[in-house]
């Protein structure tokens, strides 16, 4: 029987995350941003299933699994599993996971020529017992206990006796003390923007119209992944952060972005196109705020997205439903304006999880178009496998809902190495030494978290 108790008095999630943070497989989505679309921080604890997709292999909880690809599983589970939530919480029984930018190639049935820098899963799914859920707007935090590892009372007191006997131990703060760093990218500035002016001469034989150049970052820092996810969420807070403990690797998101949302049928997508760096004083952010607003090539290359996107979501949402409500808005964050369009459609009652998955993902943000072309020549041009960079992260809840964000502003680290990727979208009328100007504003804020 699921157990659902508000918590009294009020932990914001990111405090109780501390208590948790090394907890094998442990999970946070974190609105830390809190705006219209930062509503809710969710933490996931004791898994129950984990859905663990790599390159040649499909496993259920650790086990190999031959009888069933990881769509089919995935679908036949989600199907067999249903349940209408009945509260106002974003889920209370679901996964919280990732999908790779290379799971995404693979579902397009794009090969790739490029090397894995990282060997980490192409997808993983995990099937939480407890969620910690914040309301950030009504500064309300919620335990939800399912009782599948263990009885929902038996772990409902268990959790709430860890929080309340630790709150002098619960912190969002990250240690003070300063790390050096040791930077090193795939691409000097001379190759990224020759690789941009190649781009651009596809765009000139018309293969494709838009596209996103991304060059990647390995990073020496004695910060631990826990202490840069903290500092980053407080000084560059966003909608759609999270913190995965995985294994054997780590993964710090301060993502801006949203790839899919999901709820009560209406699917959503809001993706960015444009960027320009903050102002050093209000005076400048202004002129810089309207500098992106009126920039015609940002403005075409965000049209060019939306339509890609209209025609992605129009192949899983029902016919005439897809709509266009917000076309050219600006988004303020720490260190960077960003230029964003919102897409809606109903989706089919009939589509599956997988299909949406192979409808929209990877999203057209971060890769281009026509989407496929794009994804080949992203392939040729880019130094190194892209891996979980500008794949899609967050949760799936039992009733059919979702949200998942684009994996932008994002850390992978593993082996004492942290993996930052960064980049932009490519016009033929793109500027190459303002592209990789822009590649580097992007990077700023996970750079100075690392520090």
């Amino acid at each position: 029987m699921r157990i659902i108790k508000q918590l009294t008095p009020y932990i914001p999630a990111a405090q109780i995350f501390s208590l948790f943070a090394h907890e094998k497989d442990c999970a946070f989505l974190d609105s830390s941003l809190v705006n219209q679309l930062g509503r809710y921080s969710i933490l996931g604890l004791y898994p129950y299933l984990q859905l663990k997709k790599t390159t040649d292999a499909f496993t259920v909880n650790g086990k190999p699994e031959t009888r069933q690809s990881f769509e089919e599983y995935l679908d036949a589970y989600l199907e067999a599993h249903r349940e209408e939530n009945t509260t106002d919480l974003p889920l209370v029984s679901g996964a919280i996971g990732y999908f790779s930018y290379d799971y995404g190639r693979k579902l397009q049935q794009i090969p790739s020529q490029q090397q894995k820098t990282v060997a980490v899963p192409d997808a993983v799914l995990t099937f939480y017992d407890v969620f910690l859920i914040e309301d950030c707007w009504n500064k309300q935090t919620f335990l939800v206990a399912n009782g599948k590892t263990q009885p929902a009372q038996q772990l409902t007191e268990t959790i709430l006796a860890i929080i309340y006997e630790s709150k002098t131990k619960c912190s969002d703060s990250p240690a003070a003390e300063k790390h050096c760093l040791s930077v090193r990218a795939d691409f000097e500035q001379a190759e990224y923007e020759q690789a941009v002016r190649r781009m651009m001469d596809y765009m000139v034989a018309g293969d494709i119209y838009v596209a996103n150049m991304t060059q990647q970052f390995e990073i020496h820092s004695t910060k631990s992944p826990v202490d840069v996810f903290l500092s980053l969420r407080k000084n560059n807070p966003s909608p759609f952060g999270a913190y995965m403990n995985c294994e054997d690797f780590q993964i710090i998101s301060a993502s801006p972005e949203r790839f899919v949302h999901i709820r009560n049928g209406i699917s959503e997508t809001r993706p960015i196109k444009g960027t320009r760096k903050r102002g050093t004083n209000a005076a400048e952010d202004q002129l810089l705020r309207q500098e992106l607003q009126q920039s015609k090539k940002d403005r075409s290359e965000l049209l060019m997205i939306v339509d890609l996107e209209r025609n992605d979501l129009n192949r899983i949402c029902l016919p005439g439903s897809v709509v266009v409500p917000e076309m050219f808005a600006i988004e303020a964050y720490a260190t960077v304006f960003h230029l964003v369009s919102t897409v809606r459609g109903q989706v089919n009652p009939n589509a599956s999880f997988s299909d949406i998955l192979r409808a929209v993902f990877p999203g057209g943000s971060i890769t281009g178009a026509p989407k496929y072309r794009a994804m080949e020549i992203i392939d040729e041009l880019e130094r190194c496998n892209r891996n979980i960079y500008t794949g899609t992260l967050g949760y799936l809840s039992l009733d059919g809902n979702c949200d998942w964000n684009i994996i932008i502003r994002t850390a992978l680290h593993t082996n004492h190495t942290y993996y930052l990727g960064v980049g932009g979208g490519i016009t033929a009328q793109s500027d190459p030494a303002f592209e990789y100007e822009e590649t580097l504003q992007k990077a700023r804020a996970m750079l100075d978290a690392l520090q």
